[in-house]
């Protein structure tokens, strides 16, 4: 079922941003009345319902206060997602403590208008919750009589009230109770009237207030979410820099290694009729001279014979061009023709030579 009762405000303080905040009773232990068509009995006019210790004390519900929304009265229904940001005007704190049969409770005020609330009177705490409410006859340790028992208590939200079920030692604003006649206290201004707490922020020590602890904590953790995103973006972006990177450099090698091995159509030109050139020389300087497998170099040196031992190639270069400067080289096909196809065998060696001349 869900319930409503109330209890007050106690030393308020406005923060240099006008936000209010104080430490307040929420809520208490004992006998509290409803109607009976409150509690689904119309039978009855009135229903002592009992809220035994071990139930508002138990740790479930104890942890079901912290950083619930603060209303103005009791909204039609409790306060969701859907529904806070119509409804909330504070937030309780996370410190929820027991203080003698009270549940304790820090509590921010946000909303210009209900702080105004509070500083015209508006103190009372009235906290909306859902519980199982058991019907059984009994006697609390006090000798009062009731008709129902709390159990399982969980808080949806607090709310500010002019008057509560949870009586005058819940309220906003008063450090005593109504009954003793002392007016309700002022509420502080200035920073210097809030008690402060100090957390450490990147290894500097900071005085806040519970609410600042509160946001400090919130941003720590979206800063931390975001730094672990960051890492991670990082560490996926980095890892295929790096293979792209080993694929074009792969690609490079290969490209490197191919151009080695290819010549343009001008080089080789050059070279086939540089070794035709050669080859065509050294047939008619020796016909015998072997030119298939041997180098340019090698053929040189075979026709000049011992002139060329122990010569540098620059000397075997210059000694063969001299020897054969005029020489001219034979065309092969003219000479083939010339013979009348009768000189076949010396024809197939010529273009033996020129193939061996194009291979090297």
């Amino acid at each position: 079922m869900q319930f409503t009762d109330s209890a007050p405000i106690a030393g308020v303080r406005l923060t240099r941003d006008g936000y209010a905040v104080a430490e307040v009773r929420a809520a208490r232990t004992g006998i509290q009345q409803y109607a009976g068509v409150e509690v689904g009995r119309p039978d009855l006019a009135v229903v002592n319902v009992y809220r035994p210790p071990e139930s508002v004390f138990s740790a479930d519900s104890m942890a079901s206060y912290g950083f619930k929304p603060v209303t103005i009265n009791h909204p039609a229904e409790g306060v969701t997602a859907d529904s806070w940001k119509s409804l909330a005007v504070g937030v309780v704190g996370g410190d929820v403590v027991r203080d003698g049969g009270f549940v304790k409770v820090p509590l921010a005020l946000m909303d210009a208008a209900a702080i105004r609330a509070v500083q015209d009177g508006t103190r009372e705490i009235s906290m909306g919750y859902v519980c199982d409410l058991a019907f059984e006859d009994g006697v609390t340790p006090e000798g009062e009589a009731y008709q129902a028992i709390q159990k399982d208590i969980r808080i949806n939200h607090l709310a500010l009230v002019p008057k509560g079920r949870a009586g005058p030692h819940c309220r906003v604003g008063d450090k005593g109770a109504p009954e003793t006649g002392r007016d309700p206290a002022p509420i502080n201004h200035g920073d210097r009237h809030m008690t402060l707490k100090t957390i450490t922020v990147d290894g500097l020590p900071v005085e806040t207030t519970d609410a600042g602890a509160i946001a400090i904590d919130l941003l720590r953790g979206k800063l931390s979410q975001a730094a672990d995103a960051m890492t991670a973006a990082k560490t996926t972006n980095d890892t295929a820099l790096a293979a792209k990177d080993a694929e074009l450099a792969k690609k490079d090698a290969e490209i490197a290694d191919l151009k080695t091995k290819v010549l343009d159509a001008a080089a080789l030109d050059a070279l086939v009729a540089e070794r035709a050139s050669i080859v065509g020389k050294a047939k008619a300087l020796d016909a015998k001279v072997v030119t298939d497998g041997k180098s340019n170099a090698e053929i040189k040196r075979a026709v000049l014979g011992d002139a060329a031992k122990d010569k540098s190639d620059a000397y075997v270069d210059a000694a063969f061009d001299l020897k054969t400067a005029d020489i001219k080289t034979p065309d092969p096909l003219r000479q083939i023709i010339s013979d009348g196809g009768g000189s076949v065998i010396n024809a197939a060696s010529i273009r033996d030579a020129a193939r061996a001349a194009s291979l090297n």
